[in-house]
């Protein structure tokens, strides 16, 4: 469809404005790169704002975002916080346009939001501003320098008497329209006139940049600026080296090899162990948290006895174990992925408590995360004599950095927000009626028992399969109790008892399948799962919040 005259006007006078403003925000972000690098990854702006969208963010659009965008909800949010800034910046461009000044007030009033969220979270530095100023006079420079190019002044060449040709007699009668006093020289004033003979330099003539040249300009230094930032960040802050330093220790207690039979091995069911790579994150950290393992240290105080502040190599020096454990996210829907099993090695949590001397009085610890991050986990359940550990392991090597690396928190049979902190620096005795962990402030439960929970992996939801044996098959849950029985049934008919795995331990996941003798047409499956005290998962449904989601899970398929 052809654009309309008044369209194409609008364009040729504000698209140029709006480029102005574009390209200025992206030096400003380009220099806060560059800067951060010489404060820290996480003071960059567009991280620093980010997390206090998270942090602002109402309970129910973030459990909706989870649901729609999975693990790639941060991604979504990095591209959002972009899209509004660049449709910020190509206002204040096309204001400049016309009032210069509403441009770097728009410009400083950016910088305040950026300055703001520096110094918004627990974790962040009085250095983290440092970014934000930085980007904020950059902006400022640029939308100037962009929309009044003419306020740029470069000094032009002078010529040389050597570079003059003869000077010819002047001939007489009126001047020319070539050479006379209309004559437009294309500078921005006439050159003086030099007296016959003289051998004096004529002064330079400052020159304005073209447009074309301060654009290009912008680009390349906004490119070398973010790129070298980039660099930078990756070479001072990577912990790549440290992780792959680490020696594991060798267990005092290791988990005992699977039974035979654990595993069903079948087609399209979830293996017994969630490979590292394949493993949920769910998290607030827009930007993973990397700490040297030669950096980090832990600090147990509060309600206890006496503090204890301990590094990794002394951590790590201590008897470990080894576990098999299942973890679950609260977030994780009837039937959803935000559940995995893996083999743990880490310290014993409840040993170094006793040894700090917790006061009975302290019902919650409160860890809290590199990153500000608080999480509240009742102490009761750490001393019960279940497997909580301080995990530096994971499936038979470091923590992978994003979860967790060096050390982070897992508590058998507690959903991840009340027990699961990554990136682990402090933990604090104290009692929920002193104190709301992170999660708690934004309306979910104290505590967070993991449900019972069963999910069909085989056949996929809306598949097509052929008639004849078909296995049902997928896993189910029980936390620190323990699956006892699964059952299956198709449409309305009886329910039928699958058959299940092996069981390894009480703490981890359980796979099942029942073969069906399927029929052609549409068919409704649906599974329950049945705990060891007896308790048959509940049919009632309830969403994520506030501690877990409840139901069936159902799947529809056609055989054909």
């Amino acid at each position: 469809m052809p654009l309309s005259p008044a369209t194409k006007r609008v364009l040729r006078t504000e698209g140029p404005a709006a480029l102005n403003g574009v390209l200025a925000a992206g030096l400003a972000v380009a220099a806060t790169e560059f800067t951060a690098a010489f404060v820290r990854r996480e003071a960059a702006p567009l991280v620093t704002v980010g997390q206090s969208v998270i942090d602002r963010t109402p309970r129910d659009v973030k459990e909706w975002a989870v649901r729609q965008f999975g693990t790639d909800d941060k991604l979504v949010l990095r591209i959002a916080v972009g899209v509004v800034l660049l449709i910020f910046a190509a206002l204040i461009g096309m204001l400049a346009r016309r009032w210069l000044w509403t441009g770097v007030a728009g410009v400083a009033v950016l910088g305040v939001v950026t300055v703001g969220a520096a110094v918004s979270r627990p974790a962040d530095r009085d250095t983290d501003v440092i970014p934000a100023i930085v980007g904020a006079v950059v902006g400022a420079v640029a939308i100037v320098l962009l929309t009044r190019p003419d306020l740029v002044r470069l000094p032009r060449r002078a010529r040389t008497p050597a570079a003059e040709p003869p000077e010819e007699p002047a001939a007489d009668g009126p001047p020319t329209e070539a050479s006379g006093p209309g004559e437009d020289t294309g500078l921005a004033d006439p050159p003086p006139a030099v007296p016959a003979g003289s051998t004096a330099v004529p002064a330079a003539s400052p020159l304005t940049p073209s447009r074309r040249t301060l654009l290009l300009g912008s680009v390349g230094a906004g490119a070398v600026l973010a790129g070298l930032g980039r660099w930078l960040q990756n070479i001072r802050f990577d912990v790549g080296k440290s992780r792959a330093n680490v020696v594991l220790p060798a267990p005092v207690a290791p988990a005992p090899a699977p039974a035979a039979g654990t595993d069903l091995g079948l087609p399209g069911l979830s293996p017994y162990v969630t490979p590292n790579k394949s493993f949920y994150r769910i998290d607030t950290a827009l930007v993973v948290p990397e700490i040297r393992a030669e950096d980090w240290k832990l600090r147990i105080h509060g309600k206890v006895d006496r503090e204890i502040e301990i590094d990794f190599a002394t951590l790590s020096a201590r008897p470990t174990i080894e576990r098999d454990i299942t973890l679950a996210c609260v977030s994780n829907d009837v039937g959803g992925e935000y559940v995995g099993n893996a083999r743990w090695l880490g310290v014993p949590l409840a040993d170094l408590l006793r040894e700090a001397g917790v006061h009975p009085d302290a019902d919650q610890l409160v860890s809290r995360s590199f990153d500000g991050m608080t999480i509240g986990t009742p102490t009761a359940t750490v001393m019960d004599g279940r497997d909580a550990i301080l995990a530096i392991g994971m499936n038979g090597e470091p923590l992978p950095i994003r979860h967790g690396f060096p050390v982070r928190m897992v508590v058998p049979g507690l959903y991840g927000y009340v027990s699961a902190c990554k990136w682990i620096t402090e933990i604090e005795a104290t009692t929920f009626a002193d104190y709301d962990a992170y999660w708690v402030q934004r309306g979910w439960a104290e505590h967070g028992p993991i449900k019972t929970q069963s999910r069909i992996d085989t056949p996929k939801n809306m598949s097509k399969v052929a008639r004849g044996r078909v296995p049902v098959a997928g896993v189910a849950w029980a936390q620190h109790t323990g699956i006892a029985n699964v059952e299956i049934q198709i449409d309305d008919e009886p329910w039928q008892q699958a058959q299940l795995a092996a069981e390894n331990t009480v703490d981890t996941w359980r796979q099942f399948v029942w073969y069906w003798n399927a029929k052609p047409g549409p068919h409704r499956i649906r599974v329950r799962a049945t705990d060891r005290t007896g308790a048959v998962q509940t049919d009632e449904e309830q969403g994520v919040a506030p501690d877990g989601a409840t139901g069936w899970h159902t799947i529809s398929m056609t055989i054909t």
